[in-house]
């Protein structure tokens, strides 16, 4: 195998959801080389439909207070009305491993409603990145926003900081929307919080367990 297929498969292979955090901020000089990666993310004829905010510091100190305070709810994109099958099954397999992690038993609605809501709070995370899309543009400019997500997280992880993807901060696209000052047109996909990574928290002591490839692709000679 070529050294750089070693490369990637170990940084694609070391990459997880990191929900704790060690003190102190990234540099300005990281930050810039992270984010000059993503934006090397393909897109559909090359229109790079994304747009990212970076909230950081003092900054992110006010929108975790404000957060806290807001009471709206709702997406710009419709979430799941359920899962079903194998995609439930997954779904809750890492739910448990996540809630063996921190101490939440089966049955504690308590303690698994706290653990969600850590989401709000960005896991203590010295950073934020809220990402959105142009409607106008379609369907279409998602797929190309997964890409530059994927990109953006293993920009994070080849530096050595540890990053999680946030799909629950989408619930609150109208409190972001007056937050940034975005227009209509801005639709909120996800947030991405990102920072040193605790390797000791309890919450980063496990990974998700992905299917074998027979599961999920089909060869055709």
């Amino acid at each position: 195998m070529a050294e750089e297929n070693v490369l990637f498969d170990d940084l694609v292979g070391r990459r997880g959801s990191c929900r704790g955090y060690a003190p102190g901020p990234v540099s300005s000089e990281v930050l810039e080389q992270i984010v000059t990666t993503a934006q090397r993310a393909p897109s559909w004829c090359n229109t790079q439909p994304w747009h990212t905010e970076i909230v950081s510091g003092a900054a992110l100190d006010r929108l975790r207070k404000a957060l806290a305070e807001d009471d709206r709810w709702g997406s710009d994109f419709e979430f799941p009305g359920s899962y079903e099958g194998v995609y439930r099954d997954r779904r809750r397999e890492v739910g448990w491993q996540l809630y063996e992690a921190v101490g939440v038993e089966r049955g504690d609605r308590e303690g698994s409603a706290r653990q969600t809501m850590l989401n709000f709070d960005f896991f203590g995370a010295p950073h934020a990145a809220f990402i959105t899309v142009p409607a106008s543009v379609g369907v279409y400019a998602l797929v190309d926003v997964g890409s530059y997500v994927q990109t953006f997280l293993l920009a994070i992880e080849s530096h050595g900081l540890g990053a999680i993807a946030q799909a629950a901060l989408a619930q609150k696209a109208e409190f972001l929307r007056d937050w940034f000052e975005w227009d209509d047109e801005r639709k909120m996909v996800c947030a991405i919080s990102f920072g040193h990574p605790d390797r000791d928290h309890p919450a980063n002591s496990f990974r998700s367990r992905r299917v074998p490839v027979a599961e999920a692709v089909r060869f055709h000679d």
